[in-house]
């Protein structure tokens, strides 16, 4: 077939590893390839564009399950930029609610560090195992 590309090939060509473009020809991300009398698969511009796209995706962080869907509005003829937009979105959100619980634990770490650090650090044999975790954990419950 001419334009064609084996599994190694189309990788490279992608920028991405050949277990990559196994994969999402598994989970349904890139059409089935089809095979040489050999078994060897065969891919071709277009399966390098969605391998493409999908690193690019991946790049963003965005899950698997979302690219394939973003690729399925495609694939039925509709454009899927209000849907990727969304889905981009939903991500900020979620990482700036992550920075957000960071900023929480990293505050209290301060406190946790500050309030050790002004209270006796003595721990007595056999007692506690850190003075500090079970000040905290007492003032958290």
């Amino acid at each position: 077939m001419a334009g064609t590309m084996t599994v190694g090939q189309a990788a490279q060509a992608a920028g991405v590893t050949r277990r990559a473009v196994r994969l999402y020809e598994e989970r349904g991300l890139l059409a089935s390839a089809p095979r040489t009398a050999a078994g060897y698969r065969l891919y071709d511009q277009d399966d390098i564009d969605t391998l493409v796209f999908i690193r690019r995706a991946r790049a963003l962080d965005l899950p698997l399950d979302d690219i394939a869907a973003i690729l399925a509005l495609r694939r039925g003829g509709t454009a899927p930029c209000t849907a990727v937009q969304e889905l981009v979105d939903a991500r900020i959100a979620e990482i700036d609610r992550t920075i957000a619980d960071l900023r929480a634990l990293r505050a209290s770490l301060v406190a946790t560090r500050r309030d050790a650090a002004e209270a006796s650090p003595a721990s007595q044999p056999g007692g506690a195992v850190c003075p500090i975790i079970e000040r905290q954990a007492t003032a958290a419950g």
